[in-house]
């Protein structure tokens, strides 16, 4: 990708449309700044060395096509970019290289899942959506024997689809609009109320005096909601049992229904049902490059003003 060319494209276009390829450009570009301006944030390497033809910059927004594209393959996706992204990369590894360098990537990942984040105005609502998901990796009892992840992935139940997986979860507080304010990965039995606690506590720009946490009735539980209290976060949950009627609760279905959408966008079109990870490196990576191309939506939707909702993906998964 060549920088130059890039940035003449964005300042010939005075209203960014809503397609991949401007979405891809603008990431890169964002990328790229960032990086200049926090170079730790790039992966270690070896002082000496070769240099990578790849830029890390390059790396995530092809992570990013591949997830919004809908490849869950890589090796296809490999095949595909060789054909059709040529123009944008002039190099482009091999599969076993592009693996690699995903997998060691998770710190910046994060980096950039943050900067993005804290860029969208939707960032500073005081109304936040908390649940976690199921991440199935493993059916038969063969797989679950010898796999890498047995002693973090764990048997659990999905009480939304009444049925028991093996796997992970994968925790979220995003707004209404969708955009991941935190986000956590936890074996299947992991209490929920115990890693929202750690995920609000692990950074400190989500202590904020008035907000709101809206969650359902697994939850409930009163040194969690006190926890809360004291950092002063207003937690709201259904009545449950004989308790007296708690404040707003009819706002908890339409908003319930967003945080299941948001869960639903990840895990259908963009395919994390489908990660196919076996290795722990393996599993952070794909669960991370779909959040970033969530992330880096919202983001390019928010700041363009694109029509629509936020979180809506039509313009780029073809």
């Amino acid at each position: 990708m060549i920088r130059g060319r890039i940035q003449t494209l964005i300042l010939e276009e005075q209203r960014m449309n809503p397609d991949l390829d401007t979405l891809a450009t603008r990431l890169y570009v964002t990328i790229d700044d960032l990086l200049i301006e926090h170079p730790q944030w790039a992966p270690e390497r070896p002082a000496v060395g070769i240099t990578p033809k790849l830029t890390d910059a390059e790396l995530l927004t092809l992570a990013v096509l591949q997830a919004l594209l809908g490849f869950t393959s890589e090796a296809r996706f490999i095949r595909h970019a060789h054909t059709h992204l040529r123009p944008w990369f002039p190099y482009l590894p091999d599969r076993p290289g592009y693996n690699k360098r995903l997998r060691h990537s998770g710190e910046l990942f994060q980096h950039v899942i943050a900067s993005l984040a804290r860029a969208c105005p939707s960032f500073n609502d005081d109304l936040w959506l908390v649940d976690s998901t199921p991440v199935e990796c493993a059916r038969s009892r063969e797989t679950v024997k010898r796999s890498d992840l047995a002693g973090w992935a764990t048997y659990g139940y999905c009480a939304s689809h009444s049925r028991f997986f093996w796997g992970l979860r994968l925790h979220l507080i995003t707004t209404p609009s969708g955009l991941p304010v935190a986000y956590a990965l936890a074996g299947a039995k992991t209490d929920e109320r115990d890693t929202a606690l750690d995920m609000i506590a692990l950074d400190p720009e989500l202590h904020r005096r008035g907000q709101i946490l809206m969650g359902d009735k697994g939850y409930r539980r009163a040194d969690f909601e006190t926890e809360l209290n004291s950092a002063g976060i207003t937690f709201i949950r259904p009545t449950f049992g004989k308790e007296p009627r708690r404040p707003h609760q009819r706002f908890l279905r339409p908003f319930r229904q967003i945080i299941e959408s948001v869960n639903q966008t990840l895990k259908a079109q963009l395919d994390l049902e489908r990660h196919g990870a076996r290795t722990r490196p393996g599993v952070c990576a794909r669960v991370l490059q779909r959040l970033l191309a969530l992330t880096a939506a919202i983001w390019h939707n928010e700041t363009t003003d694109q029509p629509g909702p936020s979180r809506s993906l039509l313009a780029y998964d073809h």
